[in-house]
């Protein structure tokens, strides 16, 4: 899915929300928080995993990681992340640009409470150059995801 196609989802389900696009790569969180001046933290990144048969989508702060028990625990299994052209499959969008809206296809959704932390993230837009700003729980709410606890901060 295209960064056009990911805007035009926003003007339907989240008109509230603008895409920004940058001139600079931001498709790893490192990239992402240098070209927004904000620290790694605040960016939201969007991984595909899949846990026993399931593919889902984790939301989570840029530092964190999985953690296998938490997620064994709440999800009911060790998760797996996809490869660059499952994930392309599974979503519609290609690694560094892979995010929550306007999926190609259905997926669960999960975002892990790190994210509360913040009054706001940012998310991919569909593209390597792309994101937006929104809260953590009114991204939740557009979304339809879940929020968990699976993921551990850097000590």
């Amino acid at each position: 899915m295209s960064g056009e196609s990911v805007l035009a989802w926003l003007a339907e389900h989240a008109p509230d929300l603008g895409l920004i696009d940058h001139s600079r790569s931001t498709a790893t969180v490192i990239e992402a928080a240098d070209v927004l001046g904000v620290e790694p933290a605040r960016i939201a990144k969007t991984l595909a995993i899949k846990v026993g048969e399931e593919i889902m989508l984790l939301v989570t702060r840029g530092d964190a990681r999985l953690d296998n028990a938490l997620c064994k625990a709440e999800l009911g299994g060790r998760p797996r992340m996809l490869d660059p052209e499952a994930t392309l499959a599974a979503t519609g969008h290609a690694v560094g640009g892979v995010c929550p809206f306007g999926l190609s296809q259905a997926l669960s959704i999960v975002a892990d409470t790190s994210l509360l932390a913040f009054g706001t993230v940012f998310p991919a837009a569909g593209t390597q150059t792309s994101s937006v700003e929104v809260e953590p729980r009114r991204l939740a709410e557009i979304i339809g995801a879940r929020w968990v606890t699976i993921c551990k901060l850097p000590e």
